[in-house]
């Protein structure tokens, strides 16, 4: 069977093509080995099930590794002590072989609810003849521990989890336990009695931190793409797809796949990329790009259902996307925390900043989605969308003419503090209309700040760059148009456009041609 590129759950080398885990398995190995209590948190779709699945074969040549599943417990084995340790039991019997007889018995009972007070204080007590008898000492996987977050009796069972951690020198115990979801089970919060609030309660601080690197690198990728490409000989720059591949997702598991799994089965074989050779290019990348960015996935959906259920990570979102300000990253805040948990934000040198360019586009969209109806700019663009449109590509320079006459119309006598706010905001409004569909775009997180921020749109095979700034002087003016000129020349490009949101009473407003070096610069200026 040919192996392929794989997103939906589970990756398995035999049908899959992946990136080489060897070197982060023997850096969980070494922290199981020191006998570490820890817990692998990260967000959706980041290959933890891939990584625990790879970890337990890696793993069973030196010990007995017992991996359990929580999302095959349901709402009702949470609501008692007895009913938890039922299904507890009943999962242990169904994924562990080789349990001593009269130990499987107990278990079976317990499962069966047969024993009056089958508390967790006794199942501890099997748990630990369990790891008396056998040769090999266990290490305990227990994936998808969300399922039992913000749950008593999931706070009990984490108690005596570390009730035994802190007593191994007398009583047998597990080697490792590694606990494995996007929660990190160290915060969680729990009620003590009914009538309290929610707090942090979670006794689990005995758990080690895990620092082990679980995105892909461009090493990784190109790994991973040199053995599909000695099975398909494509002929692609795998050095240069794996480098475009990190730049877009930073390593993001899913997106890796999502990206390479695009390339191969849904660019492939098109009208436009009629054979692999051609999907694997540069033109093929960036289609691909486009149909990621505009799709419907569970990532997203999770992303989104995220924002709705923290209304405080909207506005963290909408800061960092839309006025660039910036946002220290500190660990103690809670929102920031939670930002990071979910896989929205990352720490980049103590600054918070989006994860990735492809979440940095979902996001964009999501935003001004959600102004599209009443929006004046985004009516403009739809009623004018044709006419930028010459010989079948986008003439930008018309889009940055109707956008500083639209724009200056509706909003000429707005203040400062109100184009700093909404400007850079209402171009892309204005834009969304006329390049949906064919085109995409991109927002240069390296330059985006709270006066600069670069835009590249892409549409037909084609790149233009635009710099959309706010005027702070004829000084740093020279300097934005010799910074999108070096842009420019990153780029390949011998032409760069540049929105200037101006404040001076005494401003210019329209558009103009500029030549610095050999590039051309068209300049609006609103």
């Amino acid at each position: 069977m040919d192996r392929t590129f794989h997103t939906d759950g589970c990756c398995d080398p035999d049908l899959h093509y992946m990136v080489d885990l060897t070197a982060r398995l023997g850096e969980v190995k070494a922290m199981v080995d020191a006998g570490k209590y820890f817990t692998v948190n990260r967000a959706r779709q980041y290959g933890k099930t891939t990584l625990l699945m790879a970890l337990a074969e890696y793993l069973k040549a030196d010990y007995k590794v017992i991996s359990l599943d929580f999302q095959g417990l349901s709402y009702a084995d949470f609501e008692s002590e007895y009913s938890f340790v039922a299904a507890f039991s009943r999962q242990l019997l169904l994924y562990t072989e080789d349990i001593p007889v009269e130990i499987e018995e107990e278990l079976r009972q317990y499962s069966a609810g047969n024993i009056r007070g089958a508390t967790l204080s006794r199942l501890f007590v099997t748990l630990s003849q369990l790891c008396r008898s056998l040769a090999k000492r266990i290490v305990l996987i227990i994936d998808e521990v969300d399922a039992a977050s913000n749950n008593q009796v999931f706070i009990d069972f984490l108690a005596q989890l570390r009730f035994y951690y802190l007593k191994r020198r007398n009583m047998p115990v597990f080697q490792s336990v590694i606990l494995a979801g996007v929660y990190d089970v160290r915060s969680v919060k729990s009620k003590i009695r009914p009538q309290e609030e929610h707090k942090e309660n979670s006794p689990w601080n005995i758990a080690a931190d895990f620092l082990v690197d679980m995105s892909f690198s461009v090493e990784d990728i190109e790994g991973m793409l040199e053995e599909y490409e000695t099975d398909h000989q494509t002929g692609m720059d795998i050095n240069w797809i794996s480098s475009m591949i990190y730049e877009y997702t930073s390593g993001y598991p899913y997106l890796v796949s999502r990206f390479c799994s695009y390339l191969d089965g849904r660019i492939a074989g098109t009208e436009e990329f009629q054979d692999q050779s051609s999907a694997w290019s540069e033109a093929g990348f960036y289609e691909a790009e486009k149909m990621i960015v505009k799709e419907d996935n569970t990532l997203y959906q999770s992303l989104i259902r995220k924002l709705e259920l923290y209304p405080e990570l909207k506005e963290i979102l909408y800061e960092l996307l839309f006025t660039g300000k910036p946002i220290p990253y500190i660990a103690t805040n809670s929102y920031l925390k939670t930002a990071a948990m979910f896989g929205f934000i990352k720490n980049e040198n103590d600054m918070a900043v989006i994860s990735n360019r492809i979440f940095e586009t979902v996001l964009y969209n999501y935003f001004i989605a959600g102004e599209f109806a009443g929006s004046k700019m985004y009516s403009a663009g739809v009623q004018e969308r044709n006419q930028f449109i010459v010989g079948g590509y986008l003439d930008v320079r018309k889009i940055l003419e109707k956008f500083v006459e639209t724009f200056d119309y509706l909003y000429g006598d707005k203040d400062e503090t109100f184009l700093e706010d909404v400007g850079r905001r209402y171009f892309i409004l204005f834009l969304k209309p006329i390049i949906n569909g064919i085109g995409s775009y991109s927002v240069e997180s390296r330059t985006r700040n709270n006066e600069r921020m670069d835009l590249v749109i892409y549409y037909k095979g084609t790149q233009s760059v635009i710099e959309i700034k706010i005027w702070r002087g004829n000084a740093y003016n020279e300097r934005g148009e010799e910074q999108l000129s070096n842009y420019l020349e990153y780029f390949h490009l011998k032409k760069g456009y540049m929105l200037s949101f101006n404040f001076n009473k005494k401003k210019n407003i329209g558009v103009k041609e500029i030549k610095v070096g050999d590039k051309i610069l068209i300049e609006a200026v609103v």
